[in-house]
């Protein structure tokens, strides 16, 4: 598939995403348990959560597409493009919890998706091995940020948690996906600089 192709079918991607139209291949994770009595104080809180984990998503779809786009290999590819479509389905895990919720999603995600995408064109262009690192670490502080929301959420909200929990395991099949295929351990100052630029976006999207 030629270049131009591949943006063509990456631009539709990015307004299906940015837009809310993905929808998930697998079941919901919260499909079987029932809604718990949340005060209005924890309602909040677990929309505002599952807010940051939506603008994550729509960060991982960025990133993964603009690795894509930059990575000219094959098996590559094909890694990004399986872990993009689990991704789809956290996507649309997220906005339909954050809808029974009552909340909303983050008003700058156009913004998030456009510096993701950058970021992840950037990775792309290090070679497969600093690629696949990249990934691997995204994946590896996400995991660990999935970890701190099931530390915060409220016990009785099961249905946020299960979605969460959910999340968290891919993430962590993600990662190992990459570190098999040859990912390379990135400098302690990169991985620094993503964790920074993670809690900027995590924190601001929690509030807009």
């Amino acid at each position: 598939m030629v270049f131009i192709d591949r943006a063509i079918i990456a631009f539709d991607r990015a307004l299906r995403t940015v837009a809310g139209s993905v929808q998930s291949t697998r079941p919901y994770p919260a499909r079987e348990i029932p809604e718990a009595e949340l005060t209005a104080g924890q309602r909040r809180d677990s929309a505002a959560l599952m807010r940051v984990n939506h603008c994550g998503e729509v960060c991982a779809q960025a990133l993964y597409q603009g690795q894509a786009l930059a990575a000219g290999d094959s098996v590559l590819e094909r890694s990004l493009a399986g872990a993009a479509k689990e991704e789809e389905d956290h996507l649309a895990w997220t906005e339909q919890r954050i809808a029974e919720l009552g909340g909303r999603t983050s008003a700058l995600n156009p913004l998030w998706y456009l510096g993701a995408l950058a970021i992840g064109f950037a990775a792309g262009k290090f070679g497969a091995a600093w690629n696949l690192g990249f990934l691997k670490e995204t994946e590896r502080q996400v995991e660990r940020h999935l970890q701190g929301h099931l530390d915060r959420l409220t016990a009785p909200d099961a249905r946020t948690r299960a979605i969460v929990a959910e999340m968290q395991r891919d993430e962590a099949g993600h990662a190992r996906s990459a570190e098999a295929l040859g990912a390379r351990e990135l400098p302690a100052p990169v991985k620094a600089a993503m964790s920074f630029g993670a809690r900027v976006m995590t924190r601001t999207s929690y509030w807009l």
